[in-house]
C-alpha cells in the first residue's frame, strides 16, 4: 500500500498541473466562403502591386522619388535617403509576403480579420503620409501620375475591401463576439 501512495500522489499532481495549464480558447469560425473579389484582390492584385512598389523603391529610386515629388528629388540620392528607400522596399516586400502567405495558409476568420485590420491601419497611415503634397492630392484625379494612382485610389480600394471584409460583407457570416470556452 505504501508503494501505491506515491503513484496516486503523482497522478493527483499531474491532474492538477494539467488543469492549471488549461487555457481558455476562443470559438473559431473556419471554412468561410471567400468571395472572388476578395480572393482576386488579396491573393493576387495587391501582393503583386506591393512587389512592384518594392522593386521601384529599391532598384529605381530616382524614378520613385521623381514620381512622388519631382521638385524635391536630390541628385545624387544621399546615402540616408537610399537606405530609407531600401527599407521602404523591404516593408513592401513584407506586406506582399504577409498577404500572400499568411492569408493563404488559413481559413480561420479570426486570423483573416486580424491581418486585414492591421493592413487597414497601414492604409490609413499610407494615405496620411501624402498629406504634405496638399489636400488636392486626395481628389485631383487629372493631376495624378503612376505613383499617385498607387498611393491614393488603390489604397482607398484596398481599405474599402478590408472594411467590407471586416463587416462580413459577402462572407455569409453574421457579426458576433467570440465566446470563450470555460
Amino acid at each position: 500500500m505504501a508503494s501505491q501512495q506515491p503513484s496516486m500522489a503523482s497522478e493527483a499532481a499531474a491532474s492538477s498541473a494539467s488543469k492549471a495549464l488549461t487555457i481558455p480558447t476562443a470559438t473559431v469560425t473556419t471554412g468561410f466562403a471567400l468571395p472572388f473579389v476578395y480572393r482576386l484582390f488579396f491573393f493576387f492584385i495587391e501582393p503583386v502591386s506591393a512587389l512592384v512598389g518594392a522593386y521601384y523603391a529599391n532598384y529605381a529610386k530616382l524614378e520613385y522619388l521623381r514620381l512622388t515629388h519631382a521638385s524635391s528629388v536630390p541628385s545624387p540620392i544621399p546615402v540616408g535617403t537610399s537606405i530609407v528607400m531600401s527599407q521602404l522596399a523591404n516593408m513592401y516586400l513584407l506586406f506582399a509576403i504577409n498577404e500572400w502567405l499568411v492569408l493563404r495558409s488559413t481559413n480561420d476568420l479570426r486570423v483573416w480579420k486580424r491581418v486585414l485590420f492591421c493592413l487597414l491601419i497601414g492604409d490609413i497611415g499610407h494615405l496620411y503620409t501624402v498629406r504634405e503634397l496638399g489636400p488636392q492630392i486626395y481628389w485631383s484625379v487629372t493631376k495624378w501620375n503612376a505613383i499617385d494612382w498607387g498611393n491614393i485610389p488603390f489604397v482607398y480600394l484596398g481599405a474599402s475591401l478590408r472594411m467590407a471584409f471586416l463587416a462580413n460583407v459577402g462572407l455569409g457570416v453574421k457579426s458576433r463576439k467570440l465566446k470563450r470556452n470555460e
